[in-house]
């Protein structure tokens, strides 16, 4: 799902022929130009993704240390 949203964002950007506001005078230059927001969309989205999971990966890493399992069913017997 992480993925598929990803792309609709990088489909959505899309190449614009507008002229950035910043850039007044300069629109042969900028034909072309991509939106620099889906892009930096797409980015935030593959930060916090990593982050998600090495922090998972940290709780099950320090769940494996308290308990000397990671397997839930053996844990629920030992009780």
């Amino acid at each position: 799902l992480g993925h598929a949203t990803n792309m609709l964002l990088f489909v959505a950007g899309g190449l614009t022929s507008g002229r950035p506001a910043f850039l007044r005078g300069l629109q042969d230059e900028t034909i072309g130009m991509s939106d620099p927001l889906p892009q930096a969309l797409i980015l935030t989205a593959i930060v916090i993704g990593l982050g998600v999971t090495a922090f998972a990966l940290t709780l099950v890493y320090r769940f494996y240390q308290v308990t000397k399992t990671v397997d839930f069913d053996e844990l629920s017997e030992n009780e």
